[in-house]
């Protein structure tokens, strides 16, 4: 085995305050005995070059130019993880070659397969580019489609499929300039993590017509986790490009391991295909203090949807989407109740609020304003639609019970919008 070569000096200076305190050490995962050629499982070899960095007071363990196949790993202490121009982290098909843990999985824990890439309690956690991780998504979109076929009811976890990063309970992250393509599940799943950067990531699937679709491969998944940025990147899925999520159910009020989603900035980013550039749920409780600014919206997706559980307390607030270009066929708003797989487990149903939404300097063109409306009961308040000036394929607005909409310079298809009557909510 060669010895773990270092960094120049002047690299060295990145990541310590001055030059010669420390050594930043690279970590070749060929060195170990990883093979190129996305036929052997390197999973061991990897893992070995992750567990020797740790061992050796850290390091960057780098996977050079190739397609290197592997199952799980699992990141430790000072270690950073980078890809080369040209390379590939290649996810097995097999999903024995991830093991199951007790982990968190849309809004609780149970244990399901782990991700590609995975990372728990660490501070300072650092992943770049250029390279590429690939999900090998197809094996196991085909495994869904064929049980959905078999039961249409079925839920998103009764067919096992591997996410392709975990981030759990980490501080100060850094992820940037990675493509992340093909995820059998969630591409990026944060939880409960602060102080996160993403930067840089092209995160895409076959588009919405492809005759085979990635199911729930939402793009980048914030749950229960504060200060967050996302720059910079490229979404295209087939289910929410940035999903903001929490818990689930009546209880989920009282649910100690899902903090509200907080401080939330999306800026200079480009939207593809999706269900929103911008979702809350299917698992979210508090969400507040979300900003997005200067995207541009190319593809399907929808701008900002918010989804409605009847069987879950609610509260989604200070949302301001801004200075945004429409250049796509998707829909503003999708606001509206959301009843898949809901359950009050015999409890009454609880509520839900959503006030001080903006979306404001909005221009180009697109295929509908979308919906407005929510459960009976729910409260809808304080939205603002100001500075638009669209051109839409279809002008219809279904808007439910709304205290407060406010439409100021709202211009469709050349004329002055007017918000038609509002229905009743449900």
């Amino acid at each position: 085995m060669m010895s773990p070569r270092v960094l120049l000096p002047c690299l060295v200076l990145l990541l310590t305050p001055a030059c010669g305190l420390a050594e930043l050490r690279e970590f070749p995962i060929t060195d170990f005995g990883a093979v190129a050629g996305g036929e052997a499982l390197n999973t061991a070899a990897i893992q070995a070059a992750i567990d020797t960095a740790a061992g050796s007071g850290g390091g960057t363990v780098v996977i050079p130019a190739g397609v290197f196949r592997s199952g799980s790993l699992f990141l430790k202490p000072g270690v950073a993880l980078h890809l080369a121009e040209d390379a590939v982290l290649k996810g097995s098909e097999n999903i024995g070659d991830y093991p199951k843990r007790m982990t968190r999985i849309e809004g609780h824990f149970e244990p399901w397969r782990m991700a590609l890439v995975n990372a728990e309690g660490l501070e300072g956690l650092r992943i770049s580019g250029p390279g590429r991780l690939d999900g090998s998504g197809p094996a196991y979109w085909r495994a869904f489609w064929q049980r959905r076929r078999e039961n249409p009811k079925c839920t998103n976890l009764e067919v096992e499929r591997p996410r392709l990063l975990f981030i759990d309970r980490c501080r100060d992250v850094r992820i940037e300039h990675v493509a992340l393509q093909d995820s059998g599940f969630w591409n990026l799943h944060l939880y409960r993590c602060r102080d996160v950067v993403l930067e840089g990531l092209r995160i895409t699937l076959p588009g919405a017509s492809a005759s085979l679709r990635g199911p729930s491969t939402d793009g980048i998944d914030i749950d229960s986790s504060q200060r967050v940025t996302v720059r910079g990147c490229h979404i295209s899925t087939n289910d929410d490009d940035i999903a903001l999520k929490g818990s689930k159910g009546p209880l989920a009020g009282e649910d100690a391991a899902s903090p509200p989603v907080e401080d939330i900035l999306v800026e200079d980013c480009e939207i593809g295909d999706g269900n929103g550039l911008i979702t809350c749920g299917s698992e979210a409780t508090i969400v507040r203090r979300v900003r997005v600014r200067r995207c541009v919206m190319s593809g399907r997706a929808t701008l900002l949807t918010l989804k409605l559980r009847p069987d879950t307390p609610q509260h989604y607030e200070d949302i301001t989407i801004e200075d945004i270009r429409l250049a796509g066929d998707g829909r503003l708003l999708n606001v509206a109740p959301w009843t898949q797989f809901f359950d009050l487990h015999g409890l009454p149903a609880p509520a839900r609020t959503v006030n001080n939404i903006t979306l404001r300097n909005i221009t180009g063109r697109y295929r509908t304003l979308g919906t407005l409306r929510g459960n009976p009961g729910d409260m809808l308040r304080d939205i603002t639609l100001e500075n638009i000036d669209v051109r839409l394929a279809d002008e219809k607005f279904a808007l439910g019970p709304v205290e407060n909409l406010v439409l100021k310079n709202v211009v469709v298809n050349g004329r002055p919008f007017v918000a038609p009557a509002a229905q009743p909510g449900g």
